[in-house]
């Protein structure tokens, strides 16, 4: 083993995800500057490090420094202390703000800091409020450098460190010695496996009770993820025997008892977490209760509403939509279903009109934003997120609900139902008076929603609501070869690919998987813009079947952004760069931000003295802590999954065999739906020919069809 003292001259790379650095190191007796790697969680610029380890010569980067551990000492000259405040290590602090305190300071920088923080007023430009930002983040990243060491030395990523912190502040690390598996519960993207490896670091017992919730808990989180309300009670012993290698006795000793406390709910032979249990039982007792109570409308003659629409505004509707028309004003619960270009948006404008000839209120919701201002431009009337519409505010929850303070509507409209999970139905539901009458619209055949449950095909399938599908392709629609070919390939016929000069779908054929990304980047940056006038970021959309690969999401975003956007503001995260003017996604809910899984913006600040990322939502400007990073991902490519409820005038999508395991039909028509000018796919007619054949749809774990059926179910 040997020893390397000196100054951090730079960091050159830094993955917050595992903790790995390369700096250059400033050494007495070395002439050059000394390239150092290693996990070094908590380094920082102007910092004096003594560290343990190894020289090796690498074969691409020449002769380095491998430091198995490190300590940081604090720099002891003026330039050092300047450049140390000035990394961007304190919020409030950047290189500017570092120089005028140092000036004043000198070597006494750092003690007047830590011990006489109020001195700072003595610096031109920085006042009370700046003083207690600089305090504050002083101390937090004191404490957050100790978790970081902390759980370097256990050989865990140190991402998360600030995120502990801010979760548990000065308790963080009794807790996390305490117990680690909390961890898990109490704050995102850290998980159980993350939670399990700190575990066994700390010398907790594989055996113990503890880790065997956490675990559970942790299968059942990863089945919801994948749309299971449950898992069957075999199903979850077998995952939890395979992921924690315990002993069945010991797994069915736990969920027993995690049933007698209520951590846990069974039914039968369903395990359920208790959000999707009561989800499930609450959304088929509200529906039956809606539909037993009788309409309030006596409306005589529907036809002749629907014959003075028709002679008013010079247009004719099919037997079908006059049809869904007379069924939602007679039914108290309905769905609407079709797929592209059968006139669903045609309908529900007719819907709408009929009501309000009859003198009723409507709302119009959908699940996302960009979903809910797709419907406002198309009916010409306000629609909400229902989020908004449910006034969601954190920690109380939702604001509207039957009891003291329900949607004040006659009527309901829900758009892009397929997208609405079974915990946001039942919190929709529970804010529905009885005497209003629910329209549920969206394309069944589409991918179901990213959260738990298959709400609207359940529905569908339960034969206890009202259905209409809309099969008709209107004339209009049928010159659209998008249209065409969704269909086409929801009836398993293998898409047109080539045809008409002046048509809307296109296939370019590549085999090799970089002569893809290079095609795609080509058509983003030069070829569509320049022939359709449009704009690269905002109006052209990659999407995926898959995150990883050459061909994924993940590298489409680095190649797209680098070809895309040359602003030199920036600031890393986990591995990424994120650039003022990129385009990025949010990927949870974050209620207290009213940001939502799904939601794009484009960044349009970055503050690094502040470390402060602010993003525009559609006018609405949301701000990120550095810290809360992991919470959004680049955006100029996405998955289809991600995709759904929204519409861009140019898809572009990747179709190669690499994608294999993701080649669904629903996937590549939803894929396909999502366009609205122009749909290219990049790739071979052979991957295209598997998604088209392959029609196996995972079965969601949900009983929701079995409890509308049934009433007793949920009694």
């Amino acid at each position: 083993m040997e020893y390397l003292s000196g100054v951090v001259e730079r960091i050159t790379y830094f993955n917050e995800e595992t903790g790995y650095a390369v700096i250059k190191l400033k050494s007495k007796g070395y002439h050059d500057l000394i390239t150092v790697v290693g996990n070094m969680a908590a380094v920082h610029v102007g910092a004096i490090v003594a560290l343990r380890g190894e020289w090796k010569v690498d074969s691409r980067y020449g002769k380095q420094f491998v430091a198995s551990s490190y300590e940081e000492r604090l720099p002891a000259t003026v330039a050092g202390i300047e450049k140390y405040l000035g990394s961007g290590l304190i919020k409030g602090i950047g290189p500017v703000t570092a120089k005028r305190i140092v000036k004043v300071f000198g070597k006494d920088t750092i003690n007047i800091i830590e011990e006489e923080p109020e001195r700072l007023v003595e610096v031109p430009g920085i006042g009370p409020k700046r003083i207690e930002m600089i305090k504050k983040a002083w101390q937090d990243q004191k404490e957050v450098k100790n978790i970081m060491l902390f759980l370097q030395s256990h050989g865990v990523s140190t991402s998360h460190g600030a995120k502990i912190y801010k979760t548990y502040g000065n308790e963080s690390l009794d807790i996390v010695r305490e117990n680690p598996y909390r961890l898990a519960d109490d704050i995102w993207g850290i998980g159980f496996k993350t939670a399990d490896k700190i575990a066994q670091k700390l010398g907790f017992d594989p055996n113990c009770m503890e880790r065997c919730r956490a675990g559970i808990l942790y299968i059942l989180n990863q089945l919801s993820n994948q749309g299971h309300c449950f898992a069957t009670l075999d199903q979850l012993i077998d995952e939890t025997m395979k992921t924690l290698d315990l002993e069945r006795e010991k797994i069915e000793q736990c969920i027993d008892g995690m049933v007698e406390n209520g951590s846990l709910i069974r039914d039968e032979d369903a395990i359920y977490l208790p959000p999707f249990y009561h989800s499930e039982l609450g959304v088929a007792r509200r529906i039956k209760e809606i539909i037993s109570t009788p309409t309030p409308w006596k409306v005589n003659d529907v036809n002749h509403i629907i014959d003075r629409i028709e002679e008013q505004n010079k247009f004719k509707y099919d037997e079908t939509q006059r049809e869904a028309i007379k069924k939602a004003v007679s039914s108290k619960f309905m769905v609407l279903t079709g797929g592209p270009g059968t006139g669903k948006t045609f309908t529900i404008q007719g819907i709408i009109r009929v009501f309000e000839n009859i003198g009723a209120r409507i709302y119009l919701a959908a699940p996302t934003g960009r979903a809910a201002k797709r419907m406002s431009e198309t009916t010409g009337r306000e629609a909400k997120t229902i989020h908004r519409m449910l006034e969601y505010k954190p920690p109380q929850g939702y604001m509207r609900n039957i009891e003291n303070n329900p949607l004040e509507c006659h009527v309901l409209i829900i758009d892009e139902s397929s997208m609405v999970d079974i915990v946001l139905m039942y919190n929709l539901l529970k804010a529905v008076k009885n005497e209003t009458t629910v329209i549920l619209v969206g394309d069944v055949d589409q991918l179901p929603s990213v959260g738990a449950g298959n709400v609207l095909g359940d529905i569908i399938d339960s034969g206890q609501v009202e259905v209409v599908k809309l099969t008709k392709i209107f004339r209009q629609a049928q010159h659209s070869t998008i249209i065409t070919n969704a269909h086409r390939v929801n009836r398993g016929i293998f898409p047109i690919l080539r045809g008409k000069k002046n048509r809307d779908f296109f296939f370019i054929k590549r085999e090799d998987p970089e002569e893809i990304v290079n095609q795609i980047r080509e058509l983003c940056v030069k070829r569509l813009p320049n022939y359709y006038k449009v704009d690269p970021i905002d109006d052209i959309q990659v999407l995926c079947p898959m995150q990883r690969g050459i061909t994924g999401a993940a590298n489409m975003n680095r190649v797209l952004q680098e070809a895309l956007n040359k602003e030199s503001r920036y600031i890393k995260y986990g591995g990424s760069i994120y650039k003022v003017g990129d385009k990025v996604m949010q990927i949870r809910n974050n209620y207290d931000k009213n940001t939502f899984n799904g939601d794009i913006g484009r960044i349009a600040n970055i503050d690094l003295e502040e470390k402060r990322v602010d993003i525009d939502f559609d006018g609405s400007i949301v701000s990120y802590d550095s810290s809360e990073l992991d919470e959004i991902m680049l955006a100029y490519a996405i998955t289809v999954h991600k995709s759904q409820g929204s519409e861009y005038k140019i898809v572009i999508a990747p179709f190669t065999t690499q994608h294999f395991m993701m080649l669904q039909r629903n996937l590549l028509y939803t894929c396909i739906t999502r366009a609205k000018n122009v749909c290219i796919l990049v790739g071979t007619e052979k991957a295209v020919a598997i998604a088209v054949g392959n029609n196996k749809i995972v079965k969601r774990n949900t009983m929701l069809d079995k409890r509308l059926k049934d009433p007793s179910t949920f009694l």
